[in-house]
């Protein structure tokens, strides 16, 4: 990159305004000349993806399945992703679109999920975590652990262990996680993950456990480094979604204009997932409009993460998905 575009891109990083919104996408794209990504590029690759049925997911699964892939959704409601199936099938011309039903927060349900597609896929190109939803209630998972924690990051988890056989055959292989730029707020600290029924704030529930999933990123990166599978997170910035409609309608109304849209949100998740260079060329980032970012903007953030604390959090992650170790 140019020592003009870097000036610029680190302008914007720093008003966080500048990089969140549609202002940030719009500059660095045209600064950092983004490559288009069409044609087969994803053709015999199967790509595994939650959350998908809305909102960013949605619009990564329609460029997955333009591009050629074999597209697996997982889902928790089966009309809602049968319907989903049919109308991207019959937008794209693309007839390789199936499902899974299974909730991310619930464990059983990940099991069977993870065994059906082991069973129709020998290999599995990409994995891709985005379901999470923001709840201003404080719900418990069929295990019995605060939902918003349950999904967003035990489940995942668990599904990226399950699936590892059919990663490995794939290598090179990416699992990638959608987190959220609301991560930089929270420090790491396992002992508040999971937020009582006194305390809990939808909003600090969703931040503490994108800072999990960012933590975890790194560490299933070393993991998973000898097996040629490369683990990324990525923020898409502040999206019009309908989950930022229906959890942050305040928001919404006041940063309306400048959100940016769906398919701008997605962008870089889809990058990660498509391109063969500097995806593959790294593991264990943290990226936001195709760039690598640091995972803290805070010294308070920064002073939490501690090796102690990333050893505790996967012996938590560990003990309550019933992994391996």
């Amino acid at each position: 990159m140019s020592n003009v575009s870097d000036r610029v891109d680190a302008a914007l990083e720093w008003s966080v305004l500048g990089s969140f919104t549609r202002v940030g996408s719009a500059v660095r794209r045209r600064l950092d000349h983004w490559a288009r990504l069409e044609g087969p590029r994803l053709a015999g690759r199967v790509v595994v993806l939650t959350g998908a049925t809305s909102g960013l997911g949605l619009e990564a699964a329609r460029t997955f399945a333009r591009l050629g892939a074999t597209v697996e959704l997982l889902a928790r409601n089966p009309a809602k992703a049968e319907a989903t199936c049919a109308a991207l099938r019959h937008e794209t011309g693309h007839a390789a679109i199936s499902f899974t039903v299974a909730d991310t927060g619930d464990l059983v349900a990940l099991r069977r999920a993870a065994g059906e597609l082991l069973a129709r896929h020998r290999a599995i190109d990409v994995l891709i975590h985005n379901a999470g939803a923001l709840d201003d209630v404080r719900q418990t998972s069929p295990q019995g652990l605060e939902l918003t924690v349950a999904s967003q990051v035990v489940g995942p988890c668990l599904l990226t262990a399950l699936l590892l056989p059919a990663l490995r055959a794939a290598a090179p292989s990416r699992v990638l996680w959608v987190s959220s730029g609301g991560m930089y707020s929270e420090p790491l600290a396992v002992d508040r993950l999971e937020m009582s029924a006194a305390d809990y704030d939808g909003t600090t529930a969703y931040a503490r456990a994108k800072r999990a999933q960012v933590t975890l990123v790194e560490q299933w990166a070393e993991r998973l480094r000898a097996d040629r599978i490369v683990v990324h997170a990525m923020h898409p910035g502040w999206a019009d979604t309908p989950g930022v409609a229906r959890s942050l309608p305040t928001f919404r109304r006041i940063v309306g204009p400048l959100l940016r849209t769906p398919a701008d949100g997605a962008d870089t998740l889809i990058w990660l997932a498509v391109d063969d260079g500097a995806p593959l060329a790294t593991s264990g980032g943290f990226w936001h409009d195709r760039r690598a970012r640091p995972i803290h903007r805070l010294a308070s953030t920064r002073r939490s993460d501690t090796p102690e604390e990333r050893a505790r959090l996967w012996r938590w992650v560990v003990e309550r998905g019933g992994l391996a170790p």
